[in-house]
């Protein structure tokens, strides 16, 4: 994905505006703040989760998995919890079966349907990359006040409910 590094200022944001009448530079650099910020904690968590040998994909399975009652699920509810291809979802369950941190077997209820289940090996995994997750979670939202925090997620479910904008 291509990252924008340096975001433009009003005088370059006015360029477009001159050229593109609905162009707003105050809702434009809002935006482009807002996508910055994004990338950089993606960014950060991705970094995070390397020193743990862990991508963000393959880090979701496995805390969807832990979200079941019996840290089991198909392949393809998995794939839509997480909003993935069932390919790209294969892709990752693979790469955790390697790593012993998921298995996979046959229902009981039906013998045509794949389950993946956590191991003790992705549990672990989880217990040893959570606990300093949530301690980090916590020093980066402790930068706004319970106030702040109520309006951001405000802010973010109004953003949310638009999004279908660029569909």
């Amino acid at each position: 994905m291509l990252e924008l590094r340096e975001l433009p200022d009003a005088h370059i944001l006015k360029k477009f505006a001159d050229r593109y009448p609905d162009a707003d530079i105050d809702q434009i650099l809002q935006f482009l703040t807002f996508l910055h910020v994004a990338t950089d904690l993606s960014n950060g968590l991705d970094r995070y989760l390397a020193s743990h040998d862990l991508l963000q994909g393959r880090w979701w399975v496995l805390i969807l998995l832990m979200r079941e009652d019996d840290h089991c699920a198909s392949p393809s509810k998995l794939a839509e919890k997480a909003g993935v291809s069932r390919a790209t979802m294969t892709g990752l369950i693979d790469s955790l079966q390697r790593d012993k941190l998921v298995s996979r077997s046959t229902s009981n209820k039906d013998r045509r349907q794949t389950l993946v289940r956590l191991t003790r090996a992705g549990q672990k995994k989880l217990d040893d990359v959570m606990p300093d997750y949530y301690r980090r979670l916590n020093q980066l939202m402790s930068a706004l006040s319970k106030q702040e925090g109520d309006m951001l997620m405000s802010i973010l479910s109004k953003l949310r409910q638009q999004s279908a904008v660029f569909d």
